[in-house]
C-alpha cells in the first residue's frame, strides 16, 4: 500500500523538524514553568502603536494593500534607514514590505536558488536559515562560529567557505543566539572577501535596534557590494511586534523586483492594519524603543552575573536579547541539561544544537522576561547544578 509521503519531495522528507519545538511541546505537559526560552520582547507594543492599528481598523483599512506595501510605510522605512544607518533605498522600487522579517530571508532564497546552488549559513544562527535554504532547494554549508573568536565570522574560514557552488551568505548580527555583534571596522574586513566574489549577501539585521554600548553598523552602508545586498529588517524585536508579522527587504531594484513577483503570486501583501500600525512605529516611537532596550541591558547585566556566579563560563553578549552560556563543565550535553533542567526545576532554556552542530556545550536563554522571572530561574537553576554535582 503506498503511503502519502511519497508526493513529499526528498529534500522535505529528511529535513529534521525544529529543535526548539520539542521543548515547547514538554512544557504543555508541565505546570509552573519559567520561560527563558522564547524568542521575543515580553514588552506589549506600545500603546501608540496599538492605537494606530486601531485607528485603521475603524477607518476601515481592511483590504489589500499595493503589493509591495502601502506608499507611506515604505516612505518612512527609508527614511528610517537613512536616519539610523545611513542606508540608501528608493522606496518607490528597492523596498518591499514583507509578512515578517523570515519572507524576506525566505523572498530572496526562492529567487535564487537552484538544484546543487550552495548557501553559507554561519552557525549557531537562526534556525530557520537552513530550512529556507533546503526548501527552495539549495544546499546549506555551515560556518561555524567560535567562542574563541567572539561568535564574530573570521575573515579567512568565511574566505575558504567559499566555493564555485556558493550562491549567497547570510550575515546574522547581531547574532540569534549568541548575541554576538560584529563592528564596522570587523565587517569591512568581511567585505573586503566579498568584493572578490560573485555571490549575493543576505544580511538579517532584524536586532539591529538591540544593540549594548555601541553604534551598530548596517551591511547596507558598504558601496561595494550594495548591487549584492539584500537587507532584510522588520519590527518584531525592537518595536515589540512579532504577532503583527510584518517586515521589510530592502536591495537593489534590479534584484527586488523579481523577488516581488514571488511575494505578488505567494503572499500578495503584508497585513494591512498592521502596515498602518508600521507608520507610526517608525514615525513616533524612539523613546518607546529606547526605553525598551535599557530594561533588557539592564536584565542582561544581571542574568550574565547570575550564570557566571554559577560557575558557567558565558560570553557577554552585545546584541539582542540572548545569552549562551557555555555548560560543558557540568558533564552534560546541550540537550541533557535543558531536559533535566526543565524536567526537575521547571526551567525553559534551548539547547544551543538547535542553532546548529556548532552549537553543542552551549544553550540559550533570553532575557526578553520580566526581572523577577529571571531571578527565580536562577534560583532554581542554581538548584538543578548543585544537584548534579552531587550525583
Amino acid at each position: 500500500m503506498t503511503t502519502p509521503e511519497r508526493f513529499i519531495k526528498e529534500s522535505i522528507r529528511s529535513m529534521p523538524p525544529s529543535g526548539i519545538r520539542k521543548y515547547f511541546d514538554l512544557i504543555n505537559e508541565l505546570e509552573g514553568v519559567i520561560s527563558l526560552g522564547i524568542g521575543e520582547p515580553d514588552f506589549v507594543t506600545p500603546w501608540s502603536i496599538r492605537e494606530a492599528g486601531i485607528f485603521a481598523l475603524e477607518q476601515g483599512h481592511t483590504h489589500y494593500s499595493a503589493n509591495a506595501g502601502i506608499k507611506e510605510l515604505r516612505k518612512e522605512i527609508a527614511t528610517y534607514l537613512d536616519r539610523k544607518y545611513k542606508a540608501h533605498y528608493n522606496p518607490d522600487n528597492e523596498i518591499i514590505v514583507t509578512v515578517g522579517a523570515s519572507e524576506g530571508i525566505d523572498l530572496a532564497l526562492s529567487a535564487i536558488l537552484e538544484p546543487g546552488d550552495e548557501v553559507i549559513v554561519p552557525e549557531p544562527s537562526f534556525v530557520a536559515y537552513k530550512g529556507c535554504v533546503l526548501t527552495n532547494g539549495g544546499t546549506p554549508v555551515s560556518l561555524p562560529l567560535k567562542e574563541e573568536n567572539l561568535f564574530k565570522i573570521d575573515p579567512g574560514a568565511l574566505e575558504r567557505a567559499i566555493t564555485n557552488k556558493t550562491k549567497a551568505v547570510i550575515i546574522p548580527f547581531p547574532n540569534n543566539p549568541t548575541g554576538s555583534v560584529m563592528t564596522g571596522p570587523e565587517l569591512e574586513e568581511i567585505v573586503r572577501v566579498l568584493e572578490k566574489k560573485d555571490l549575493l549577501i543576505i544580511s538579517d539585521e532584524i536586532y539591529s535596534e538591540l544593540t549594548y554600548g555601541f553604534e551598530f553598523r548596517s551591511m547596507a552602508t558598504f558601496p561595494s557590494i550594495r548591487d549584492r545586498l539584500i537587507l532584510v529588517n522588520g519590527f518584531s524585536k525592537s518595536h515589540a511586534m512579532t504577532g503583527w508579522r510584518l517586515g521589510y527587504v530592502c536591495g537593489d531594484a534590479r534584484f527586488v523586483k523579481h523577488m516581488f513577483k514571488i511575494h505578488q503570486y505567494a503572499l500578495m501583501c503584508a497585513p494591512t492594519v498592521a502596515q498602518y500600525a508600521g507608520i507610526e512605529a517608525l514615525r513616533n516611537c524612539d523613546d518607546e524603543v529606547s526605553d525598551m532596550v535599557g530594561e533588557y541591558d539592564r536584565r542582561r547585566k544581571f542574568l550574565l552575573k547570575g550564570v557566571r556566579d554559577l560557575g558557567l563560563k558565558c560570553f557577554e553578549p552585545q546584541g539582542a536579547f540572548y545569552i549562551f552560556p557555555n555548560i560543558t563543565s557540568t558533564g552534560m550535553t546541550s540537550d541533557e541539561f535543558c531536559e533535566g533542567l526543565l524536567r526537575e526545576e521547571k526551567v525553559l532554556v534551548i539547547p544551543g544544537t538547535a542553532f546548529g552542530d556548532s552549537g553543542e556545550g552551549y544553550v540559550r536563554a533570553t532575557y526578553a522576561s520580566s526581572m523577577e522571572n529571571i531571578k527565580e530561574a536562577l534560583e532554581r537553576m542554581e538548584r538543578f547544578l548543585t544537584r548534579r554535582k552531587g550525583n
